[in-house]
């Protein structure tokens, strides 16, 4: 069974539709829904700005990153 997960946050579904109908937190525009992770799953993910490795997705999405874009964005996961 495959797993889906969002972009911006790392919520874990196991159905797209509704993992794309709920709302994010972490949203870049402050509020929107969820948005699909295109990656596969990985045992370590990758920040894409900084390189730095997390175990999941939803850690990796809740910290700071130094190096992105925006002077004070959260990490991003690399494909």
């Amino acid at each position: 069974m495959a797993n889906y997960y969002c972009k911006n946050c790392g919520v874990k579904s196991s159905n797209v539709q509704s993992l794309i109908s709920g709302s994010c937190s972490r949203h870049p525009d402050g509020r929107g829904k969820h948005q699909l992770y295109e990656g596969s799953e990985k045992s370590q993910y990758v920040c894409k700005y900084c390189g730095l490795k997390y175990s999941n997705l939803q850690t990796l999405t809740s910290g700071s990153c130094r190096h992105h874009p925006d002077g004070r964005g959260k990490h991003s996961p690399a494909l």
